[in-house]
């Protein structure tokens, strides 16, 4: 079954992937993703890999006929992808150099206009999952890509949010926080040319860090050469700070937002950022999603963004030393 379900109670569409329950378990010496398994190039820097068990398709199969005038269906129209940083089974986003980083962003902005010349895709979200425990079971350094054929409810809200704004103020919402980011100073852990990276204000998580360009942009498209290397840099910065905390690989979800894709145009008020979601709140302790965060979308971040940043400074501090 793979299938999308309408939740009349938030208005928001649920993927039903039935199928992806059995996926098979990888046997410990042995991985897809490696040169010589028959299922990648012998030879690769990067590389799109298109997920076996997708969840959404862009041959989709007809929904069941379990529709009521309440609960409706759609096909589980869309696209998922496997991007693979590296031929090493080991290495990790920090570990690789600039150069390799800055092939790993062509080809997200390869694939986001690949992705997006399929009118039926409205929203092209690149991510990446890493660490058991947010639930990855294959090590191999990798990220993904899906496009949806609905713009996801998150997303829709920041949307509005932003053009509420924009026809409030005539400014771009995003702008303004790193505005106010940038005079509070307090919660900044870095910053280049082309990119700030914070905890803001209302961050959900203890190590929560965002990348913002600082020019009003809404995709990776958009960037020039210049601010591709920068992005490259930043990203290796940023994910090696958070591995440089307690001197383990952190796990975190990783999500890049950009502009929805055959949709409206939200150039004026919407700005390309990237947020992390690590769930560790200390070294050994797990911040868990529990009732308030899961049942109400209530969520309660146990520090206080302007401590955690003093911390993230002075790891960030510490990659660089390391990495001279």
């Amino acid at each position: 079954m793979a299938e999308l379900r309408w939740n009349p109670l938030i208005k928001d569409w649920v993927m039903i992937a039935s199928h992806r329950q059995n996926r098979p378990q990888m046997p410990k010496d042995w991985c897809p993703f490696c040169p010589g398994s028959g299922k990648v190039p012998d030879h690769f820097t990067v590389h799109k890999y298109d997920n076996d068990f997708p969840a959404l398709s862009q041959n989709p199969p007809v929904p069941d006929d379990v529709e009521t005038e309440i609960y409706k269906t759609k096909p589980s129209y869309g696209k998922c992808e496997v991007i693979l940083y590296s031929p090493e089974h080991t290495i990790t986003l920090p570990e690789l150099p600039e150069s390799h980083i800055r092939e790993l962003v062509d080809l997200w902005t390869e694939r986001f206009t690949e992705i997006s010349s399929d009118e039926n895709i409205k929203y092209v979200f690149i991510f990446e999952n890493r660490g058991d425990v947010v639930g990855v079971t294959m090590p191999h350094p990798h990220g993904q890509i899906y496009g949806y054929s609905v713009i996801p409810k998150k997303v829709e809200l920041e949307l509005a949010s932003c053009k509420e704004h924009f026809e409030e103020k005539h400014s771009c919402l995003i702008c303004d926080m790193l505005r106010d980011e940038r005079d509070a100073g307090s919660r900044i852990i870095f910053e280049n040319d082309d990119f700030i990276v914070f905890l803001p204000f209302y961050c959900e998580y203890p190590y929560g860090i965002y990348i913002a360009a600082k020019r009003h942009i809404q995709n990776l498209t958009q960037f020039t050469d210049a601010e591709r290397d920068s992005l490259a840099k930043t990203l290796k910065e940023a994910a090696g700070t958070l591995d440089s905390l307690f001197d383990y690989n952190f796990p975190y979800m990783m999500c890049m937002y950009q502009n929805p894709v055959n949709s409206e145009d939200v150039s004026d008020y919407y700005h390309f950022h990237i947020a992390f979601y690590p769930p560790m709140r200390s070294a050994d302790k797990v911040k868990f999603n529990a009732s308030s965060e899961t049942g109400a979308w209530a969520h309660c971040n146990p520090t206080a963004p302007e401590e955690k940043a003093i911390e993230l400074r002075a790891a960030h501090e510490k990659f660089l030393s390391k990495n001279k």
